[in-house]
Parts: C-alpha cells; sequence; structure tokens
C-alpha cells in the first residue's frame, strides 16, 4: 500500500508539471505580431495542387509560427506581409532574408519595380501552391480549365496589367511568369504558361505588347514563354492581318521577336510543303 500510494503522488506531480508546460507554449505563439497597416496573404485551410511536381515544391502547410516579413511593392510601396519560412520557398527571397539575419527592428523586402498585383499572385501560390483564377482539372473531359466559381467567363478575355517599360497591356500570366523567373520558381513558371495557353479572346494588341514584355524580361536560354507567342501569333495570323497591329509593331522594330516570327513562319512553311510532297 506504501508503494502504491508513493506512485500515485509521483504520477499527480509529473501530470502537473506537463499541464504547465503546455500553457507555455501556448502563450509563445504571440512572439511575432503582425505589422501595423500590413496586407497580409492569408493562407487556405485546404489546397489540391493542379499538378504532383507542384505538389512537392508547393506548402499545402505551411510553417505559420515563423517570423514575419514586410515586402513593400512597387513605386505605391504598396506593404504586404508573409511568413519567413514560406517566402524561404524561394532562393531569391530566402537569399533576401538571410542577408538582414542581424536585423533586430524586423525584416523588410524592397521590390519597387514589382506589380503589387503580380507579387500578390507569387504569394498566393507560395502559402497555396496556384493563384486565382485556380486551374482545375476535369476528370470527365481528361481537360484542363480555369475556374469561373467567383462568376467571371474565366479564359475568355483578357486578364492584364500595365507596364511603364512596354506601352500596352500585359498579360497577367506573362508578368507572372517573368517575375517567377527572377524569383528562381520554376513550378510557379510552368503553371503561369499553362494558364496562358488557355486564355482565349485576346486583342492583337495585347498579344504583341505581351510577346515584347516576354522577350525583354526572359533569358534567350529560355524559350517557353517566346515560342508560346510565336505559335500565338501564327495562329492568329489572319487576324493580325486585318488589324494593321502587325505592320507597325514590325515598322517599329526593336526586338528580337520578328526575326524569330520569321524563322517559326518560314519552318511552318516547309513543314506544310514536306507533308505535302510525294514520298
Amino acid at each position: 500500500m506504501f508503494t502504491s500510494s508513493k506512485n500515485k503522488s509521483y504520477r499527480d506531480s509529473f501530470a502537473g508539471r506537463v499541464g504547465k508546460e503546455r500553457t507555455k507554449k501556448q502563450k509563445s505563439f504571440k512572439e511575432y505580431p503582425p505589422a501595423r497597416r500590413v496586407i497580409a496573404q492569408q493562407p487556405s485551410s485546404s489546397q489540391t495542387s493542379p499538378t504532383k511536381s507542384q505538389a512537392s515544391s508547393s506548402p499545402t502547410s505551411p510553417n505559420l509560427n515563423s517570423a514575419i516579413v514586410t515586402i513593400c511593392v512597387g513605386p505605391s510601396r504598396r506593404l504586404f506581409a508573409a511568413h519567413e519560412d514560406v517566402l524561404a520557398k524561394s532562393p531569391y527571397f530566402a537569399q533576401a532574408c538571410r542577408a538582414q539575419f542581424f536585423e533586430a527592428s524586423g525584416k523588410r523586402i524592397d521590390l519597387p519595380s514589382e506589380d503589387p498585383e503580380v507579387f500578390s499572385a507569387v504569394l498566393e501560390y507560395l502559402y497555396k501552391g496556384d493563384y486565382s483564377p485556380k486551374l482545375v482539372f476535369d476528370k470527365k473531359r481528361a481537360s484542363w480549365s480555369l475556374d469561373d466559381s467567383d462568376g467571371t467567363a474565366a479564359g475568355q478575355g483578357e486578364s492584364t496589367v500595365r507596364s511603364n517599360g512596354i506601352g500596352g497591356a500585359i498579360l497577367k500570366d506573362t508578368v507572372i511568369y517573368c517575375s517567377a523567373n527572377r524569383y528562381a520558381l520554376p513550378e510557379l513558371q510552368r503553371l503561369a504558361l499553362k494558364k496562358q495557353g488557355l486564355q482565349s479572346g485576346v486583342q492583337c494588341s495585347t498579344i504583341l505588347s505581351s510577346a515584347r514584355y516576354a522577350y525583354a524580361n526572359t533569358p534567350a536560354s529560355d524559350s517557353k514563354l517566346r515560342a508560346h507567342y510565336l505559335a500565338l501569333i501564327i495562329r492568329s495570323r489572319n487576324t493580325f492581318k486585318r488589324s494593321g497591329t502587325m505592320q507597325m509593331e514590325m515598322e517599329t522594330g526593336g526586338t528580337p521577336l520578328f526575326f524569330d516570327l520569321f524563322v517559326a513562319m518560314v519552318n511552318h512553311l516547309d513543314d506544310i510543303a514536306g507533308a505535302r510532297s510525294p514520298r
């Protein structure tokens, strides 16, 4: 009986200590309060990634206990806030955070040339693995589409942003692709390119201004986005011929776009001639 009473007392005291330790851990979450007047990107509770490779690189449950980093975006200096561990998914942002390791007043990243709407999409991708409008797979048709649950006709018409360096509107997915290249996020590049391929009803002027932006903001070794525009212009050649936009763009010149377009069209004609020739 004496031994039993001693064990009971020992267990009670041990349980009491455990309860106290748990209480302390719960209070430690307040260590990183969010900054004031900062636009915070909220993570979703659940997320289904559109591809297996994207699922492996994009977190569905990021560490939300890490330090808060403030990001100042665009000429208007719009403020965003994000968890450091989420930003670290990008080598670009991981390096920027490491450079401020000894900052006592909080880490801050400046992106003066970035578009706030585009950065919002990048941040949404880092948290959720996708950005709006979401990419949806139809199992019955075995095809991809853009989610139109917000009431808009996704994929029909233009989703554009403005650029100071390039005149005219630019497709948002193109700018996201170029930003993903700058932030070393190859899966986001693939996602943006896939979404752009689902767009329709894009005006000729928007196609050309977006193509010029793509050529100006991607290295020559990255041919995927450039090839997309070359194929798009060739497919839309009748529309371009009627609009007169192509003539004005070619007279202005100043970009390798039109030489690449010439080569692509010659190759296209060679393919047609080769298919028609008897064997």
